[in-house]
């Protein structure tokens, strides 16, 4: 099937295994929380065990260096994409309002950006993402 919208991930490419995890599982709670239209329906097993529902559509994992990240940042709010930032700094945090107020401290153009989510009409995403390559 194939969506009129494309949600892609962006992590940068010199994070631990362990932080590029971590990264990409906010960054599409964001996503989730944000645009939720994105989201299916509540999944249930034969036995009647309900569970929670998921994306409706593929998520797509892509790295990049930090010039890279600024650069999709910019191309897609530019184009009025939804846009979700993950920063160095939040590694350090403790909790949401620590994450927010982190963001918040820093001009857009000097983010440290070490991950970013980004949904958004796909022709105009891919062309966002041009020259990145998938997540290994």
């Amino acid at each position: 099937m194939r969506f009129d919208t494309k949600i892609a991930i962006v992590v940068r490419d010199d994070l631990a295994v362990w932080q590029r995890l971590n990264v990409t599982a906010f960054l599409a709670s964001a996503v989730a929380g944000g645009v939720p239209e994105t989201m299916g329906e509540p999944y249930g097993d034969g036995s009647g065990v309900a569970y929670l529902p998921m994306f409706r559509q593929p998520v797509l994992v892509y790295e990049g260096g930090l010039a890279h990240l600024r650069g999709i940042r910019d191309k897609a709010i530019g184009r009025g994409m939804d846009v979700a930032v993950y920063i160095e700094e939040m590694f350090k945090t403790g909790h949401d309002a620590d994450n927010r107020a982190a963001v918040r401290a820093v001009a857009s153009d000097e983010l440290l950006l070490v991950g970013l989510a980004v949904h958004g009409p796909r022709n105009a995403l891919d062309k966002t993402l041009k020259g990145l390559t998938l997540h290994p």
